[in-house]
């Protein structure tokens, strides 16, 4: 998922673009279903609850909205991408087919998606990072009602007790996290594991420096690659946060063994059953004063593929369309810690849910993974975490870590 910074690698669906274009059917009223539109099928990955029924009961009101019956298939998240293969060279395809933001463009270039501007829907004052995760050769192939991002989690009464305010800046988080390092607590947790979550939770980081995912070498990201270095070879953080994901460092924060740590606002209903922790958020701390945070947007995108059953397709987009509704975004957002992805919500939103103040910032400046690099990204990534991994067990520094990766 998104939420938790993961990435598929999909190089695997340029092989089967062919597959997948012949389950278009030509765009006529042929395919799955004939030319009957009373039930539209569903397909995504919230298996976990809130989020699954959260969605039954969304999907079930756009569907009486529009006249159809909501057939919904749910699947892990790891399993997503194989069931849309499948579908594609089985004509199987799902009518909405949700998919993890930053592999919409993968799937677009294999020919399943059709355009949303083909049934007059539009990204019309949703944020900018959002609509670039979802655009490909120039055009846009879903609507993604929420998004989400990371901050730095702290905990209140330990940096009252240190008289310590929540850092702003590297040279204050450094500062701070010493001073909130004693006996078994660190003062400061992060997920640095060789996985895809590693590099979503480097990504602040690197961006707010100036990084540049087409040159990962570049002295930008190798000054916050060394910002993480120095954090764990201080003894500030664990050297195990080269092991840990981001609910391992929700485990750490929550059991006190961490005073700070950076993560996401899915992380809130767990925290919140911990007797005794009280907690809140800032955005993740830029290089230097007056610098603008830019961090990873999370989050799914509802598209429609190309199942050659125009009816079918039809009332497919008002079933995505339902899902973006400014009342629907705002529901969404609230009851899966989410944030909206119309910006004209942002105000209202955070009058009405104070705690997700900070990710919603965040979002304002927040970049899409894939923006740059489309398909590539996920390689990308790879490089990321390998050479973080490879600065922090010590074996290069932050400069040649990065090099090797990006050599390799």
């Amino acid at each position: 998922m998104a939420r938790r910074g993961a990435v598929l690698e999909l190089t695997a669906l340029v092989a089967v673009a062919g597959m997948a274009l012949a389950a278009c059917g030509g765009g006529g009223t042929a395919g799955p279903g004939g030319g009957d539109a009373s039930t539209i099928r569903v397909l995504d990955y919230y298996n976990n609850e809130p989020d699954r029924s959260v969605y039954a009961k969304t999907l079930d009101t756009c569907g009486q909205q529009a006249g159809v019956k909501i057939e919904r298939e749910v699947v892990p998240g790891a399993s997503l991408i194989p069931k849309v293969l499948q579908q594609a060279s089985s004509r199987t395809l799902p009518d909405v087919l949700m998919l993890d933001n930053p592999d919409v463009q993968q799937i677009a270039a294999t020919g399943a998606l059709a355009p949303i501007s083909d049934f007059g829907l539009s990204t019309d004052g949703y944020a900018e990072g959002v609509v670039s995760a979802s655009t490909f050769e120039g055009k846009v192939y879903g609507l993604q009602p929420v998004t989400n991002t990371i901050g730095l989690f702290y905990n209140k009464d330990l940096l009252a007790e240190a008289g310590i305010t929540p850092p702003t800046t590297w040279d204050e988080l450094k500062t701070a996290a010493a001073a909130l390092t004693k006996g078994e607590r660190y003062g400061v947790a992060f997920s640095a594991v060789a996985d895809y979550e590693g590099a979503w939770q480097f990504l602040p980081f690197m961006w707010s420096n100036g990084g540049d995912e087409t040159n990962i070498a570049g002295p930008e990201t190798a000054q916050a690659l060394q910002l993480w270095v120095d954090l764990v070879n201080s003894g500030s953080a664990s050297r195990s946060v080269l092991n840990w994901g981001q609910a391992d460092v929700k485990d750490q924060f929550a059991a006190g063994n961490a005073a700070m740590m950076v993560n996401g606002p899915w992380q809130f209903p767990a925290l919140d059953k911990v007797q005794g922790l009280n907690y809140d958020v800032v955005p993740i701390p830029v290089p230097r004063a007056g610098a603008t945070a830019v961090a990873p947007l999370g989050g799914e995108t509802w598209t429609l593929p190309q199942t050659g059953n125009a009816a079918r397709q039809a009332k497919a987009a008002e079933i995505v369309k339902c899902l973006n509704t400014d009342d629907t975004q705002l529901a969404l957002a609230s009851e899966r810690n989410t944030v909206p992805t119309k910006t004209a919500l942002r105000e209202r939103f955070v009058s009405e849910v104070p705690r997700m103040a900070a990710f919603t910032a965040q979002v304002q400046t927040a970049r899409s993974r894939t923006g740059k690099l489309g398909a590539e990204w996920p390689a990308t990534a790879t490089k990321i975490y390998t050479a973080v991994q490879t600065a922090i067990t010590g074996g290069a520094s932050p400069q040649q870590a990065l090099q090797q990766a990006q050599n390799g």
